[in-house]
């Protein structure tokens, strides 16, 4: 006599596949989100699984498979060690990541990590708790992840490519962005330029030869000011204050992120100096709150979404076995008004 399945009769794969009409092995993959199978057919298992109260054995499968379905993400702070998770481009770029991995069926562990020596990285990748590993920035820490790249594949990082590293990366062209950036400010007549930011973090070392490179193009004086600003908006903003107040002429800023440029038009303003009009401002990311900022900031954008996708796409191949390149982003200037 046939079984009769109920909601309280569906505790095993093998029930939920029959009630679905379906091979166990089908609706295994259906649960686990695997693109092979439709997305309709997906769909009607997941509603099956949560009308008749389903719940996939995780252990059991974690076993079965040797995986976790989990992937951890890094942020290491070895520059700027008062960079809270908050930021706003960590934030937009989390985001985005939790969404994708999600929708691979991947959990998502994120470890905020002050180095203190060169295993940081080393003790996550060989802790068995994780599948892969993504970071966001390299930090003064490139030297630690291309030791442990060249070892553990699964392994993508935000940041800037460089020749002859291992290490896979997802990014903007840094340098093409800064020089982009630098050259609307000249080619808008300015002619007295600092760059506000760190040029030891990588990506933003990028972005300073990027500004330095524009000057060579453009035939303009070399740049007068490299102002070496942390990260965080309060301390940006009074480091940048101290260097307007010792009277240095400025009439253009390339800053190296938009929290810093909003932390300069901070400053500016309340020095009585008019943004643009004294000194026009760029900033690089184009934030969400870019737009916001009183005036709007012209600014370099990186496609922080299409970016996390590809991070999380190049982690999916190389946990299959692939050998994946880096990928660079182009970068795009969008022109506000503070610029």
């Amino acid at each position: 006599m046939p079984m009769s399945l109920t909601k309280k009769t569906v505790g095993s794969l093998a029930d939920l596949a029959r009630l679905a009409g379906l091979s166990t092995s089908t609706v295994s993959r259906a649960l686990a989100g695997n693109p092979a199978i439709r997305r309709e057919t997906r769909e009607r298992i997941a509603a099956l699984a949560r009308e008749y109260g389903y719940r996939p054995n995780v252990v059991g499968r974690n076993l079965r498979t040797g995986r976790t379905q989990a992937i951890a993400v890094i942020l290491p702070l070895g520059h700027d060690v008062g960079q809270p998770v908050s930021d706003p481009f960590f934030i937009t770029l989390l985001g985005h990541l939790a969404d994708a991995l999600t929708a691979r069926g991947y959990d998502l562990l994120l470890s905020r990590v002050i180095p203190s020596g060169d295993d940081w990285l080393a003790n996550m990748t060989d802790s068995g708790r994780v599948d892969g590993v993504l970071i966001i920035g390299q930090s003064d820490q490139i030297e630690t992840i291309e030791e442990v790249a060249q070892r553990y594949p699964p392994l993508v990082i935000w940041g800037a490519s460089f020749p002859g590293r291992v290490q896979c990366t997802v990014g903007t062209d840094n340098r093409t962005g800064g020089e982009m950036a630098t050259l609307h400010l000249l080619n808008g007549g300015r002619r007295h330029l600092a760059f506000f930011g760190n040029p030891d973090f990588p990506e933003l070392g990028e972005r300073y030869e990027g500004f330095l490179s524009a000057h060579r193009k453009a035939g303009a004086a070399p740049p007068e000011h490299l102002l070496a600003v942390h990260l965080t908006p309060q301390t940006a903003y009074e480091t940048i204050g101290e260097f307007l107040d010792g009277g240095a002429r400025v009439d253009g800023i390339v800053a190296a992120t938009d929290i810093i440029a909003m932390a300069a038009i901070r400053a500016l303003t309340e020095r009585g100096l008019s943004v643009p009009g004294d000194v026009a401002v760029v900033g690089y990311d184009d934030l969400e709150i870019a737009i916001h900022a009183a005036p709007a900031l012209t600014t370099i954008r990186q496609d922080i979404g299409a970016g996390a996708i590809a991070m999380v796409d190049l982690l999916m191949r190389r946990l299959a076995g692939e050998e994946t390149d880096s990928v660079i982003l182009p970068p795009e200037l969008i022109v506000r008004q503070s610029a």
